[in-house]
């Protein structure tokens, strides 16, 4: 089955049941969202009740509760050994805040070694996971990202994130979130994605594989930029994301699009997941949205 979504908003007033409805409105059968501004700490309660409501909405319209997701918020850097204990506490209240709403999973980026160097900060990742594991007892699991290499970004390879794995006591609370834009970016050519995939699974398992984020990349493949493009209007194109999207051995992984806002006013995502689920790509489409 198809298990295709975007990331939603979440506020402080209806909080989760907001995120549904958005996903509702988008025709998508699941979701990620942050559970507050991810460029800052501010965080409100859960409210239980409007929790409660999005389960019952979610239920009613077809909605994989299990399949929904949480993203941490960009200021933790567990890489970063003088924000170190900032990111820890920070992650395990995320996490707690998951546990809450049922959530099943959080996808969190590595991490940047700010100039120390690779394995530096590869080590102060194992360090600052195995901290939060100890902190926190629960069964949501954290979704390592594949990142494009940006600057000093972690995680652009998939021996660099099996590093990662290999080192964290609580294994069983880890797994990977593919991001197209992301592996293309770093180098992978998904052109020939099969072999991308052998390469996934003889390194890290294809079972540890929980989210793929589907972007299209505005950049050449290698360039390290991590710029996302809409569907179709990148070096990726359609047709190769639509592949992966559709793969048969990735079938049960939720598929989450985070491709730009038109103009940045007008979200894409509704004729997105339409043309997903039709299989067929409408020349045009995002002028014609916005005209």
């Amino acid at each position: 089955m198809l298990y295709i979504g975007s990331h939603v908003s979440f506020d402080k007033q209806d909080q989760l049941l907001k995120s549904t409805k958005e996903a509702i409105s988008y025709g998508a059968n699941t979701f990620m969202f942050y559970t507050g501004a991810p460029q800052n700490t501010l965080r409100y309660p859960i409210n239980d009740e409007k929790t409660l409501e999005a389960l019952m909405l979610m239920k009613k319209e077809g909605v994989a509760f299990d399949k929904v997701g949480a993203h941490a918020p960009y200021i933790i850097n567990l890489a970063n050994p003088d924000n170190l204990e900032f990111g820890v506490r920070f992650l395990t209240e995320e996490l707690e805040r998951c546990q809450a709403l049922g959530i099943k999973f959080i996808v969190l980026h590595p991490g940047s070694h700010v100039g120390r160097g690779i394995e530096e900060g590869i080590e102060t990742i194992i360090r600052g996971l195995n901290s939060v594991f100890l902190n926190y007892h629960g069964d949501v699991k954290i979704l390592l990202e594949t990142m494009a290499g940006k600057g000093t970004e972690i995680g652009r390879t998939f021996e660099e994130l099996k590093e990662i794995m290999d080192g964290v006591e609580r294994k069983e609370n880890l797994g990977i979130c593919m991001d197209t834009c992301h592996m293309s970016d770093a180098g992978y050519d998904l052109t020939d994605f099969d072999s991308v995939l052998k390469e996934f699974d003889s390194i890290l398992g294809i079972d540890k594989i929980g989210c793929i984020h589907i972007n299209d990349s505005k950049n050449e493949r290698g360039a390290h930029k991590d710029r996302h493009e809409n569907l179709g209007y990148g070096t990726l194109g359609f047709d190769l994301l639509l592949k992966i999207i559709y793969h048969p051995l990735l079938e049960e992984i939720p598929k989450i699009l985070e491709t730009p806002y038109i103009n940045r006013e007008i979200a894409p995502y509704k004729k997105e997941i339409e043309m997903i689920r039709n299989q067929t790509y409408e020349d045009g489409w995002r002028e014609s949205i916005h005209s």
